[in-house]
């Protein structure tokens, strides 16, 4: 991490825009207009967005916000998230100052490994053919070096390779490329055109797919957090009563694949909001952890939460892969901003910066379940947004989703009815003139 930071800014969702980048910006040490001109437009225009995809009409905005408290390994990050979802990133801001008052996240992450998978189909003999390509191994891993040199020098490269026998004819050949910093499939998919033709020399069989596995169980982050009762209670609920419904809605979704689906969405609410503002491939991580989670034959959490002594612990596994380098931080100002607000030195930095905000969008998912439920924030929050629906603005905003919230009619044609309430109140009332 470049610095120290403090990632504890309080008062920061009172603030105006205007105020709040100031802020951010003395914090992460870049200028206001630095930051502005980064994300003022959501970081692409549309005539550079046309030389990264086709038939280009324009491009499509997302609130970026900065999620705050976040301490990961004794490190302070300010962590970028880009999300349309009311309350995620308070949600996240809030959680991660309770697990701060625990001492913050503690996290590891395995080295970026990313597998490069190589399908033979109708190989006469599996057994025979796995025996040639595992004798050929450092023939086949110096032919995949040789097609990636520039990761090589920069210390990364193919670091090993596994035969597996799916049955009928059917190989695979994983190759195990250490990617450094970059997410890594473009490198991947290099490495599995390099070496496809000696491994299909080498089995007998037909050349299938060539391609990376998004299920990149080798590039795995471990988080883990403490939380003392005292910082997860409020002035409705004892923080022992909070610890132990957070410690039953786990095992709910240890228990129940229906529930284990919306406990890992709350996890993703945060983590991929940091991938989209750093940008990262959304994507891969949610096909990938979703893999993960359901490696045994049953779909479950990936984050689970126990009671230890006084404390509720939770400990998160993932496979994740992420980027600091190539893709859109090439040409996306804003996923540039994003990687600079972080701090991060590494990929794997990064990972476990992103991971620790899913944990936290996690455990404010369960708590707010465990206590007023999930609703009372979130529709306080949403009112904002229907109200602009209705055609509220400015000062209208705030007045409208007030008037509806406390009403408990967060709907369309309630917005209306308030917006005209309030721009009656708004309009003065003139005196009569005299006869």
């Amino acid at each position: 991490m470049v610095g120290k930071r403090n990632s504890r800014l309080p008062g920061f969702y009172k603030l105006s825009v205007e105020q709040r980048r100031r802020m951010a910006a003395e914090a992460l040490g870049v200028t206001v207009d630095e930051l502005v001109q980064a994300i003022e437009n959501g970081g692409l225009g549309c005539e550079r967005a046309d030389k990264i995809i086709e038939n280009v009409v324009g491009t499509f905005a997302l609130p970026f916000a900065l999620t705050l408290n976040v301490k990961v390994n004794g490190d302070d990050f300010v962590v970028p998230m880009v999300v349309e979802e009311p309350s995620v990133v308070a949600a996240a801001s809030n959680a991660a100052k309770m697990i701060r008052a625990g001492g913050g996240f503690e996290a590891e992450a395995d080295d970026p490994i990313m597998i490069s998978q190589v399908q033979l189909d109708g190989v006469p003999d599996a057994t025979t053919a796995g025996d040639r390509i595992m004798q050929h191994r450092s023939e086949l891993l110096e032919l995949g070096n040789r097609a990636v040199p520039g990761l090589v020098r920069r210390g990364g490269g193919v670091r090993g390779l596994e035969v597996r026998d799916l049955g009928e004819g059917m190989l695979v050949v994983h190759f195990f490329v250490d990617c450094r910093d970059a997410m890594g499939a473009n490198l991947v998919n290099t490495v599995a055109e390099a070496v496809a033709d000696r491994v299909q020399e080498l089995s007998g069989g037909d050349i299938g797919l060539r391609i990376l596995s998004n299920l990149c169980d080798e590039r795995k982050v471990r988080i883990r957090c403490r939380v003392p009762a005292h910082a997860l209670g409020s002035k409705e609920f004892a923080g022992e009563a909070v610890r132990d419904a957070v410690v039953r809605a786990s095992r709910f979704a240890e228990k129940d694949p229906y529930r284990a689906t919306t406990h890992n969405k709350g996890l993703m609410n945060g983590l991929d909001a940091v991938v989209l503002a750093t940008g990262n491939d959304w994507r891969a991580v949610e096909s990938g952890a979703h893999a993960y989670a359901s490696r045994s034959g049953t779909y479950r959490p990936l984050c689970v939460w126990r009671a230890d002594g006084n404390d509720l612990v939770g400990e998160l596994e993932i496979p994740l892969s992420l980027g600091t380098v190539g893709g859109p931080s090439r040409v996306h100002d804003g996923a540039r901003m994003g990687l600079k607000i972080v701090g991060a030195q590494s990929a794997s930095e990064l990972a476990m910066v992103a991971a620790s905000v899913g944990m936290a969008s996690n455990l404010a998912a369960l708590r707010a379940l465990a206590t007023e439920g999930i609703q009372r924030g979130h529709m306080a929050l949403h009112a904002r947004s229907v109200a602009i629906a209705a055609g509220a603005s400015g000062d209208e905003v705030e007045a409208v989703a007030k008037r509806i919230h406390s009403q408990g009619q967060i709907t369309l044609d309630a917005a209306e009815t308030a917006l005209r309430d309030v721009r009656r109140a708004a309009v003065p009332v003139r005196p009569q003139a005299r006869p």
